[in-house]
Order: structure tokens, then C-alpha cells, then sequence
């Protein structure tokens, strides 16, 4: 392991004086100064975001096992996203990182910008103008997915002579629930239709369960974002929530606007960190 620090790579953006001197007042994950450096090709002007980090957090071994600790990746994550924020917030066009894109110091730093150069500018061009938007489906609490109430259903009692009308009784408890989460589907699939005319771009993540889906009332069926041009935020949020309105048993949760987090295709962590 070395003893020099690594760089720690927040986001690739157009230079500006602005940039510039939003950074020089931001600290990164590990309390550190941010500073941009730019590559060897100067026009048009591209940088990275950087800060040096300790090895004995941020190299592969110690790192893999700092993404297991919850409240050090909650740290991280909050860190990370304050200094992308803040450059956001400065005007750049920026070009978020994933988490932990650690390089071995800024020359090698430099070398991955010079080589995806096209590739960052091409990004960036399409990213400049908008915003991420989130957009969670819920089904009330007490609609459930059909194969949960199905399972549910099989109670061992009922074998056991507990009487007809207590089975009638759950038949039909199953039923409206599957109508219920029948029209909750439905009109969740109606929600994306409408989200997908109002914004340029959709990434569908896996919906929240168990300890990610936090304390959020109800079964999470849709967590989606949205690529949003910067003017069409407000028509974007109310087109979503008018759509929504008087389905029973639907909830809809929009968060943001961030950064295009979601939208911005970047270089595996580590793949420059050979020595």
C-alpha cells in the first residue's frame, strides 16, 4: 500500500472561473481541500474535480471494506454529493462521479481525461440544461402484492377445520386486494407514460425493499428518474402529481432536482489506480 495520498475524482466539468472558485472553498469525503486539475489537451477547457485522500481509507482493500459500513458510506455519500452540489451550484456543467473513482495520483488523473476526452465532452453537451428527478410509486400499506397474500393465505389453520366461512371470508380479502393492486399497477404504469413525455430521459432502478425502502409508508412499485430540461422542472412535478391525484391507494414521491447522477456514464472506480 502506498504511502502517498490517492486522488479522489467527484466530477469531470467545463472550467470556469466560477468552477474554479466554488472548489477552492469546498472539503471532500476525507475533510480535503478541492481543487480541479485539467488535462494536457486545454480546448475546450475540461477538468476534474479532485481531492487527495489517504491510501488507509481509499485503496482497494481498506475501501472494499469501508462500503460495507453503513455509516461510513452515509458519511461518504453525503460529502460526496455536497461537493458536486456546490459545483452545480456554481453554473458549471458538471459531470458527476460514482462514488470512490480513485485514481493513483493526478497525473494518472490526467491521462484518463485526456483519453476519454471525447467522451466526457459528448456527456457533457447532452447533461448541460437539465436536472435528475425522482420519481417513487408507492401502493398503500395495505395493498400488497398478490403473491405476498397468496403465501399469506396458505395458513396452516385452515386445514384444520377453523369453518367455511373464515375461508369465504379470506377469498374475498384476497380478491380485493388483487383488485386493489391491480389498479395501483395500472395507474402506476399510466404515471410513467405521462413522466416519460415530460422529461428527455428515464433510468427504471430496482424498487426499495426491506432497510432501503426506509420508513416510507406502503410498498415502493416504481422508483424511477428522470433527465428534465432545467425550465420544465415545475411542469414536470405538476403533470406527475396531477396524474396521480385520486387513484386510491397510489402515493407518489418526486425528490430532486440533482445532479444527473443517473444519467452520466463514468469509468469504473480504481481502473487507473495501477502504479
Amino acid at each position: 500500500m502506498s504511502d502517498t495520498n490517492l486522488v479522489y475524482a467527484y466530477a469531470v466539468l467545463r472550467r470556469t472561473p466560477e468552477a474554479a472558485a466554488a472548489a477552492a472553498h469546498l472539503r471532500g469525503v476525507a475533510g480535503e481541500p478541492i481543487h480541479l486539475v485539467d488535462p494536457a489537451v486545454t480546448s475546450p477547457p475540461l477538468a476534474f474535480a479532485i481531492g487527495h485522500v489517504p491510501p488507509a481509507d481509499y485503496d482497494d482493500t481498506p475501501l472494499q471494506a469501508h462500503l460495507h459500513d453503513v455509516d461510513w458510506l452515509e458519511s461518504t455519500v453525503r460529502s460526496h454529493h455536497a461537493v458536486v452540489a456546490a459545483l452545480v451550484a456554481s453554473g458549471a456543467a458538471v459531470l458527476p462521479l460514482r462514488l470512490a473513482t480513485v485514481y493513483r495520483d493526478e497525473d494518472t488523473a490526467r491521462q484518463a481525461l485526456d483519453t476519454r476526452r471525447g467522451y466526457f465532452l459528448s456527456l457533457l453537451d447532452r447533461l448541460t440544461g437539465h436536472v435528475e428527478l425522482g420519481v417513487k410509486i408507492y401502493a398503500a400499506p395495505d395493498i400488497t402484492p398478490p403473491e405476498a397474500d397468496a403465501e399469506s393465505a396458505q395458513d396452516p389453520l385452515m386445514g384444520l377445520g377453523v369453518g367455511r366461512a373464515y375461508q369465504v371470508i379470506r377469498r374475498r380479502r384476497q380478491r380485493r386486494n388483487e383488485d386493489a393492486w391491480r389498479t395501483v399497477v395500472q395507474a402506476a404504469a399510466r404515471l410513467t407514460e405521462t413522466a416519460g413525455t415530460l422529461a428527455v430521459d428515464r433510468v427504471a432502478h430496482t424498487p426499495e425493499r426491506g432497510s432501503l425502502a426506509g420508513t416510507a409508508p406502503g410498498t415502493n412499485i416504481g422508483n424511477d428518474a428522470y433527465l428534465v430540461p432545467k425550465d420544465r422542472v415545475t411542469a414536470f412535478r405538476t403533470g406527475i402529481l396531477t396524474a396521480a391525484q385520486g387513484v386510491p391507494g397510489l402515493r407518489v414521491e418526486i425528490t430532486g432536482p440533482w445532479a444527473p447522477y443517473s444519467f452520466a456514464l463514468q469509468p469504473e472506480p480504481h481502473e487507473e489506480t495501477a502504479a
